[in-house]
């Protein structure tokens, strides 16, 4: 079935905006601003990553912070969806992969790769994280 009219440019504005989630990602990563990623996510967004649970926007901006003038000073972030699973009216899964790029690094390693699963809310017209989590993209060897 062709679905035309306004349903169709609603399903293809949602589709574009909900790729360009992780494309966001990717650029704030690369000004280091904590803000800009914590803004990512709802207020009571889940940001999980290996070893690491912080839950709503002020516990995610103050782990970013912290990691942008630490662990994650000079890093960039490479992340390209894979797959997009609708769960509910305004509500989705996306899958990615990706990862950290160390300063001076152009390809990312095996070691590095991610692959990443985002649950992704609609408030408004904008996209946002409720949930973000990654793990390894090779079984450990």
């Amino acid at each position: 079935m062709t679905i035309t009219g306004p349903a169709t440019t609603a399903a293809e504005a949602d589709r574009a905006a909900i790729a360009a989630v992780p494309a966001r990602m990717v650029e704030i990563w690369a000004k280091h601003d904590a803000d800009g990623f914590a803004e990512l996510f709802t207020q009571d967004g889940t940001l999980i990553l290996p070893g690491v649970y912080r839950k709503g926007r002020d516990e995610i901006r103050s782990f970013m912070a912290a990691q942008f003038a630490g662990a994650y000073r000079g890093t960039r972030v490479t992340g390209q969806p894979v797959e997009v699973v609708p769960l509910a009216p305004g509500a989705v899964a996306l899958t990615t992969v990706g990862g950290v790029l160390a300063p001076g690094e152009s390809e990312l390693s095996a070691e590095a790769a991610i692959r990443a699963s985002w649950i992704l809310v609609k408030r408004g017209d904008a996209w946002l994280l409720a949930v973000y989590h990654n793990c390894p993209r090779d079984p450990a060897r």
